[in-house]
């Protein structure tokens, strides 16, 4: 499945990197055999399908589309392969997922679902079982959200959302090799860092980096661009938004609505 914000400016509704979240889609399929998506369903039927839905109700507001692939034959077993799909398409009020003025955050003590489990680059619904132990976990220990590490104690990402932290100046955040989803606001904001003039890494990152890092804050569809400001009891930087989560955030924003420069936004 897959979830993407739908701006509202009277008349005009724009969606945000639509096509690239129909390829994921269409790569999520692929991986777990789900081969007969991208056949049955062009991106141009996705786009117009999407249209109607978003024109049936009729937003006023800001609001999340959810797009969910179905393999909808009565089968026995778990065979997906050959199958007829259907997608399933609604949309919702876009209430954030976590505090926007800042995050408590606590090591989760379930590990990140590795790779050659469930494959992390698979935005699929039963790899969230997985989300739903660890986060229900971090709330009733009094914290926002998690911190998922993998097997070998590297950090990943939160339940729902990608992670970064700055130190010394440089963006930092957890390769897609190290468990997490390839997120499509996580590609947003380190293009728009580089195109900033930022230093960037992709790469393993250790819990502890974390803990001294002068900044640290999370992106996702349903989480914007969010500061931490605590983890495992540890202050992070100032407890304030640092400078480069203000500045990525404010260029995220402004991308969601107005991009003639990539190509993001597509008006429905």
């Amino acid at each position: 499945y897959t979830v993407f914000p739908v701006q509202v400016d009277g008349d005009r509704r724009t969606a945000f990197r639509l096509l690239d979240h129909y390829q994921r889609l269409v790569e999520s399929c692929k991986i777990i055999g789900i081969d007969t998506f991208a056949t049955q369903w062009s991106f141009e039927r996705f786009v117009q399908v999407t249209q109607q839905v978003v024109a049936a109700n009729a937003p006023t507001d800001e609001v999340y589309v959810r797009a969910t692939v179905h393999v909808d034959e009565s089968i026995p077993g778990t065979r997906v392969r050959g199958l007829h799909t259907t997608v399933s398409i609604f949309l919702y009020d876009a209430n954030p997922i976590v505090p926007q003025n800042g995050m408590r955050l606590k090591t989760s003590v379930w590990r990140r679902i590795p790779d050659y489990a469930i494959p992390s680059r698979a935005k699929v619904n039963g790899a969230y079982v997985n989300s739903v132990l660890a986060k229900q976990d971090a709330i009733d220990s009094g914290f926002d959200d998690c911190i998922f590490l993998d097997i070998n104690g590297h950090v990943c990402e939160l339940s729902a959302a990608n992670i970064f932290l700055v130190r010394n100046g440089v963006l930092i955040t957890p390769d897609v090799t190290s468990d997490i989803l390839d997120g499509i606001n996580r590609r947003t904001l380190l293009t728009l860092a580089r195109e900033k003039g930022m230093t960037v890494q992709e790469r393993t990152v250790d819990l502890t980096e974390l803990y001294i890092a002068d900044e640290v804050f999370v992106c996702g569809t349903s989480a914007g661009v969010a500061p931490v400001y605590e983890i495992d009891g540890r202050a992070i930087g100032t407890k304030e938004s640092g400078p480069v989560t203000l500045t990525l955030r404010k260029r995220h924003q402004a991308a969601l609505t107005s991009d003639e420069v990539h190509g993001w936004v597509s008006v429905l």
